[in-house]
C-alpha cells in the first residue's frame, strides 16, 4: 500500500483533542485518523474537535470510522452527556453525506471560529497499514454505518462481502 500525503494535523489545547482534516478524506485517511485518536485516548485525551471547513469531501469509510469512533467513545464514557467528537465547520457536501447516510444525530455539527492554523502540527503518518489492516478498517467502517441505519445495508452489502472474502483470503 503507497503511502499518501498527511491531511490530518493536531492541537491540543487544554483537555482538547483538535484535529484538522484538510482535502479528501478516504479509507486512507481513515485509517490513519483512528490509529491517532486511539494514540490521544491512550494518552487520556477524550474530548475531541475535528475540524473539517477545508475537507472536501469524505468517503464512506472514512464516515463509518467517524461513526465507529463517536459510539466507541460513548460506549467509553458511559453516564456522561459531555460531548466526545464534535465537527466544525463542515462544507455543505459532509453534512448531506452525513444526513444520506443516517449518521448526522452521532455528531454536534458546530460552525465558528477555529483554532488557528499555526497552532496544528502534522500528525504523524506511522506505519503504513497493511492491506489486511486496510481492509478490516474498511469492513469495520461499513458494518458502524450499517448497523447505524438499516436504510444503508442495501447500500454496503456487497461491500461488505467483499471485503469479508478479502480479509479471509489476506488472513489464510
Amino acid at each position: 500500500m503507497s503511502k499518501t500525503p498527511s491531511n490530518l494535523h493536531v492541537c491540543i489545547v487544554d483537555d482538547v483533542a483538535h484535529i484538522k482534516v484538510t482535502g479528501r478524506a478516504n479509507f486512507a485517511s481513515g485509517v490513519q485518523f483512528k490509529m491517532l485518536v486511539n494514540e490521544l485516548k491512550e494518552r487520556g485525551f477524550n474530548h475531541f474537535v475535528l475540524e473539517v471547513g477545508e475537507c472536501m469531501t469524505m468517503d464512506s469509510t472514512f464516515l463509518g470510522v467517524l461513526a465507529g469512533l463517536v459510539l466507541q467513545l460513548h460506549n467509553d464514557r458511559q453516564n456522561t452527556d459531555r460531548i466526545t467528537l464534535e465537527l466544525k465547520n463542515p462544507n455543505q457536501r459532509v453534512v448531506e453525506l452525513l444526513d444520506n447516510l443516517g449518521v448526522s444525530h452521532l455528531f454536534e455539527i458546530r460552525q465558528g471560529c477555529a483554532v488557528p492554523d499555526q497552532a496544528y502540527h502534522a500528525a504523524d503518518d506511522g506505519p503504513n497499514p497493511s492491506r489486511a489492516e486496510a481492509s478490516q478498517t474498511c469492513l469495520e467502517a461499513h458494518q458502524v454505518l450499517m448497523a447505524v441505519n438499516p436504510d444503508n445495508i442495501p447500500k454496503f452489502k456487497e461491500v461488505t462481502q467483499f471485503l469479508a472474502e478479502d480479509l479471509k483470503k489476506l488472513k489464510s
